[in-house]
């Protein structure tokens, strides 16, 4: 293990080696360019690795398919309108379950929009294109986090078979800082990976009878609730006596923990619940704390997006709920702290 100072898109592709991938298709687009530009590099110092940049994202995600229907592990990166382009792919993925890794940037909206911070691409992400949203969708909070949950995402990929998501934005991927860059074997688990197109597979995705896909739909959501208990992640801080409780993602959630120091000082008891899976999301961990405390917060940067997640997973919690919204605009810890405050 060794510590590096790297820009978070370089921590990305870095981590991309680290869990296993063999090539990336990408397309260049700010806040991600780098990570395509960082594997460009990566590759000329090791030739195993491959890299292929497309005439465009749609070809970038159809060609990270093709590689992963061979058996190889393959990953995109992209943001904003490139994101909204590669959904086709990404569709096809979730049909084919097929092991995907995916690197979304968030841009602000509204499409071309803004180049550097946004929470507003939570919803396409998650459920993008015409599917149900059976991925799998990591929010890091941090650099050392774009590493870890990057080897994660590879694992999860190709153990569970779900198109895999890291969600971050671009002050993440723009910040720089020391990582830890492990590289004694926590990665992918190449042995067991094998070509997936083989006789049966149902490359075309075609069915003649809506029963037919009715009944995958059903088989595939059984198996993802069944799984998702496996899979869903998240982190609370200063719990303990919690009355009011901030949930928050991402780098808004890091911005969280001093606020919610700063509100304890001043005697206000809020805690922070930060959802790590956006989807699947953690409900039931979610749901034992906002059952017992007096008002629920949720802070995003973006206009509901993550509430919509918590309020359909936890429709039942009957505890009054806050939304503080700032569309494609980031919160200091002090704002946070005062607007919470101001609701106390």
């Amino acid at each position: 293990m060794a510590k590096k100072f790297l820009m978070g898109n370089q921590v990305l592709a870095t981590a991309a080696v680290s869990a296993g991938a063999q090539v990336m298709f990408g397309y260049p687009i700010t806040p991600a360019s780098e990570i395509l530009e960082t594997w460009a590099n990566l590759c000329q110092q090791n030739q195993v690795l491959k890299i292929l940049q497309a005439e465009d994202e749609m070809a970038a995600g159809f060609g990270m398919i093709g590689a992963c229907l061979a058996g190889v592990p393959a990953f995109t990166a992209t943001a904003g309108p490139g994101n909204v382009l590669m959904q086709d792919a990404f569709s096809m993925a979730e049909a084919l379950r097929l092991p995907t890794v995916a690197m979304i940037m968030q841009r602000g909206g509204l499409s071309t929009s803004t180049v550097i911070y946004s929470q507003e691409e939570v919803r396409l992400t998650c459920f993008g294109g015409n599917g149900e949203g059976f991925r799998v969708v990591y929010s890091p909070a941090n650099l050392q986090e774009l590493f870890d949950y990057t080897l994660k995402a590879f694992q999860t990929a190709w153990r569970y078979r779900w198109p895999t998501f890291i969600l971050a934005d671009g002050y993440q991927g723009k910040m720089k800082g020391a990582v830890e860059i492990k590289t004694d074997n926590l990665g992918l688990l190449t042995k067991n990976i094998k070509p997936i197109l083989t006789k049966g597979v149902n490359l075309r995705n075609c069915y003649n009878l809506e029963e037919e896909i009715g009944e995958i739909i059903l088989a595939y959501q059984k198996d993802f609730q069944a799984k998702r208990g496996k899979i869903e992640e998240w982190q609370t801080y200063q719990t303990k006596g919690m009355e009011i409780m901030l949930v928050a993602h991402g780098i808004v959630a890091a911005a969280c923990r001093p606020a919610v120091d700063q509100l304890r000082r001043r005697g206000i008891k809020a805690g922070l619940f930060r959802p790590i899976t956006l989807r699947p999301f953690p409900a039931a961990a979610a749901g034992r704390f906002a059952k017992k405390v007096k008002k629920v917060i949720i802070i995003e940067s973006a206009l509901g997006q993550l509430a919509s997640l918590f309020k359909d997973e936890l429709a039942w919690v009957a505890t009054p709920l806050v939304e503080v919204n700032k569309p494609a605009m980031g919160f200091t810890p002090e704002e946070i702290y005062e607007t919470v405050a101001s609701l106390s």
